[in-house]
């Protein structure tokens, strides 16, 4: 006789990871034996130090938030798994689980898990990496900065690493029209068993509705299920073409702090919906993954909780370095990373001063964080814009204690404060639109050694936070200066050569001879730098904005100026070889892995990194003769 109740819970369980990832035989042995539970709202499904149940928990409808003491750590919505880390590691509760709404759970009896560890190696990567390993806990004496599991339950396997390769997503996506009753569209979600709908008009993507739409705006009363659609959904959508990888989905999410991905057959707006990619189709067999890092961030109420996760995240910079995973990828998922923390400082900093900013603003990240290749916990370097006032003079008021709000929690996060105060408390770097603009005109037309250092730095920025046009307001003044003073760009240019190829006559290294560093390789200033500087000052000689990234620079001069690829090939992989090597000396010494001593070094470390050196010198020579430095020299 078919068991229907065990047949639900199956279609359930199948749209979610790991059980996605069994057979139908399995899925039923399963569902046969879940326990069905009914929580109320702040009803506990169990305690701190509570001994273990005899299962583990997935969460039907409803939300279970856990919590150490009072403080909400996390929150499991439709799908997610909660109480396994205690199963693996055969111990009491350290967390509470509580109802924030009324939930239905299922229980699923722990004597299963081993049967799907040992026979079902997808999930079993998916379970171990997702919630049992990887994952660092903040709140146990015992066990801080240390794993959940032990390392030999997940053998990491680079064969099967699946971030650079194509995303699997569903072929089917439910759709409405524009017109269609908020109402209906719920239904149409229910009967078919999905959290999201996708408006369509003529077969192209108009906006998406989820189950936290519902949640957020009929729920709460905000509007009527009789109101059309098109008053709750989201709109536009990102988009992007079949070819999609799991890296670039989980940048996309991060970035855009979105759960779906339309797939359309160009990857526009403008094409037919193919498809529709969730963040549950995403399964990460390698390391934490990253989009819980940023629920957490999105969830912390402190700046030592906002630590907490950024520690997690340098464990997954260790993971993705040791795994060779490729290093723009990781520089996009750390950078994600860092901005969401910012964004986060930014938000708790604004509520607690209680008074709304006086006018619109925007955080830019400069330097390194500008150009999203700062991977390891360096210091800072930020500035804020702010747009004018009829009271500059209050408006600049409110903005520094702000930044000082900020600037702290993020020196509390692990960013230490910048020595030289390049940070958005500084007076000099908290401006108006128009004060930046008269700035940069007076960087650029009165050029100096100071000014030209200051443009090296600051037009690397990067918008992270508030109204984007300001930042674009700044950047036509940039080139607008420019145009008006050209010779600008021969100054940048031989501040570009200051720095030599990093080998001597003799091929030997060209190392610090002074100070704490005397006899040291200074990876940063010596062979990084010159590629980062020559790639600013020929993509600013293009009149290129919004691209600040140095490989994505480099790929972009490769476009512009095809005769010249070959050159900018190779830059581009001697900058990889350089920002891996100081991300793994950096982390293994716990520095910022700028000065290296090269006594230290393999003889085949010492010849990979000769190897990136001719770039540099090359680089150096077109600029020179681009920009006729000799007669400047």
């Amino acid at each position: 006789m078919k068991n229907t109740i065990a047949e639900r819970i199956l279609d359930f369980l199948k749209g979610f990871p790991p059980f996605e990832s069994l057979s139908r035989d399995q899925l039923l042995i399963i569902s046969k034996q879940v326990k069905v539970s009914y929580f109320e709202k702040n009803s506990t499904v169990f305690k701190q130090q509570e001994a273990l149940h005899d299962c583990f928990y997935v969460v039907k409808d409803g939300a279970i938030g856990i919590y150490r003491d009072q403080t909400l750590v996390d929150q499991c919505d439709e799908g997610d798994i909660f109480g396994l880390r205690a199963i693996i590691r055969k111990d009491q509760y350290l967390l509470h689980a509580i109802a924030t709404e009324e939930s239905i759970v299922y229980g699923i009896p722990a004597t299963l898990i081993e049967d799907v560890l040992n026979t079902n190696i997808k999930a079993n990567r998916f379970i171990i990496a997702s919630f049992a390993t990887n994952t660092r806990n903040p709140y146990s004496d015992e066990d801080k900065g240390t794993l959940f599991a032990t390392e030999t339950i997940l053998q990491p396997n680079t064969s099967s690493f699946t971030e650079v390769q194509s995303a699997s997503f569903s072929k089917n996506p439910i759709t409405c029209k524009p017109k269609t009753t908020i109402q209906d569209a719920a239904l149409i979600m229910s009967s078919n068993k999905v959290g999201s709908i996708i408006i369509a008009e003529n077969h192209k993507p108009l906006g998406i509705i989820t189950d936290k739409d519902l949640r957020n705006k009929i729920a709460t009363g905000t509007h009527l299920i009789a109101e059309p659609v098109s008053a709750i959904m989201s709109s536009p959508v990102i988009t992007f073409p079949d070819s999609i990888t799991v890296a670039e989905a989980q940048i996309a999410m991060l970035k855009h702090e979105i759960s779906h991905l339309c797939i359309t057959k160009d990857g526009t707006i403008h094409s037919d919906l193919v498809g529709i990619l969730s963040e549950h189709d995403i399964i990460v067999i390698h390391g934490n993954n990253p989009s819980v890092l940023i629920k957490e961030i999105k969830r912390a109420l402190t700046a030592e909780q906002l630590r907490h996760i950024r520690e997690k995240a340098q464990y997954l910079l260790q993971n993705y370095i040791e795994q060779s995973i490729p290093i723009t990828f990781i520089s996009n998922i750390i950078s994600a990373i860092n901005d969401a923390i910012t964004k986060r400082c930014i938000r708790l900093s604004t509520k607690e001063l209680e008074l709304e900013p006086p006018t619109t603003f925007t955080w830019l990240a400069i330097g390194s964080q500008g150009r999203k290749e700062q991977l390891l916990l360096t210091d800072q370097d930020n500035a804020l814009v702010y747009e004018d006032t009829t009271d500059n003079t209050d408006a600049k008021s409110y903005f520094l204690k702000l930044s000082e709000a900020v600037n702290q929690k993020l020196n509390t996060v692990g960013f230490e404060l910048c020595p030289a105060k390049m940070m958005a408390s500084n007076p000099k770097w908290c401006l108006s639109v128009s004060e930046w603009k008269s700035q940069f005109r007076t960087w650029i037309t009165h050029p100096n050694t100071d000014k030209i250092m200051l443009c090296t730095i600051f037009f690397d920025y990067d918008y992270v936070y508030g109204n984007h046009n300001l930042v674009n307001e700044m950047s036509d003044s940039i080139f607008n200066a420019i145009d008006s003073y050209e010779i600008f760009l021969n100054f940048l240019g031989k501040n570009a050569l200051t720095n030599p190829p990093p080998l001597s006559f003799f091929r030997n290294f060209l190392v610090e001879d002074s100070g704490d560093h005397k006899d040291q390789f200074d990876i940063k200033a010596r062979a990084m730098m010159p590629l980062v500087d020559a790639a600013r000052l020929l993509i600013l000689s293009h009149k290129i904005k919004d691209v600040n990234n140095t490989i994505n620079r480099y790929k972009k001069l490769c476009e512009l100026e095809p005769q010249n690829s070959d050159l900018y090939e190779s830059c581009i992989q001697a900058f990889r070889v350089l920002l891996r090597f100081r991300t793994q000396h950096g982390l293994k010494s716990n520095t910022s892995g700028r000065y290296i001593a090269i006594d230290r070094l393999s003889k085949s470390d010492r010849l990979k990194l000769k190897s990136s050196f001719k770039p540099i010198k090359d680089i150096q020579e077109l600029i020179r003769i681009r920009f006729k430095l000799s007669q400047m020299m």
